[in-house]
């Protein structure tokens, strides 16, 4: 059996997890807008993104990146809940006397972001058992996971943000 050298090509391919997200979210959410199945809803250009904003986002393109940066999570850290993803995208909620306190995003975006992402295939719940109750056998699910479509996604963009990925940062090409 052979070692493989640094010089291989099997090195050299670029995922999700070798570009920043500040690189990546942005040209994924412009892949992600081509998609019919996502769409920024009609109620989400007047909603809030959580209790802890004063105000909707005033980006045009929000919807978007906020589905790409729901999927590079989802792929990442996957299986993983709305709970948990609502908490990452949380802030501080200000407070009159008191210090200020953590708080939860808007779970009812995240649930239709991930919806849409799952209506296009990029994201599928994971199974975790079915359980027998009153109203019949109910599937109880461990959180969502990315599909091997939205790996192939990320990744194609991954591989096209490399060059500016290398310029943006300079000590990014020796990993």
């Amino acid at each position: 059996m052979g070692v493989l050298s640094p010089n291989c090509s099997v090195f050299n391919v670029t995922t999700y997890h070798d570009i920043p997200a500040d690189l990546l979210n942005p040209a994924l959410g412009q892949r992600l807008a081509a998609i019919d199945s996502i769409q920024m809803p009609d109620w989400a250009a007047y909603v809030k993104t959580g209790v802890h904003t004063e105000k909707p986002p005033v980006s045009k393109d929000w919807w978007a990146i906020r589905c790409a940066a729901l999927l590079r999570k989802v792929a990442r850290n996957g299986p993983i809940g709305v709970n948990h993803l609502a908490q990452d995208y949380g802030g501080r909620k200000a407070t009159r006397a008191s210090p200020a306190r953590p708080a939860a995003a808007s779970r009812k975006i995240i649930r239709v972001a991930l919806q849409q992402l799952e209506d296009s295939g990029l994201v599928a719940k994971a199974d975790l058992k079915i359980v027998a109750g009153e109203d019949g056998d109910q599937k109880l699910y461990l959180g969502r996971i990315c599909t091997s479509q939205g790996q192939k996604l990320l990744d194609e963009v991954a591989h096209g943000l490399k060059k500016e990925a290398e310029i943006s940062y300079p000590g990014l090409s020796k990993y």
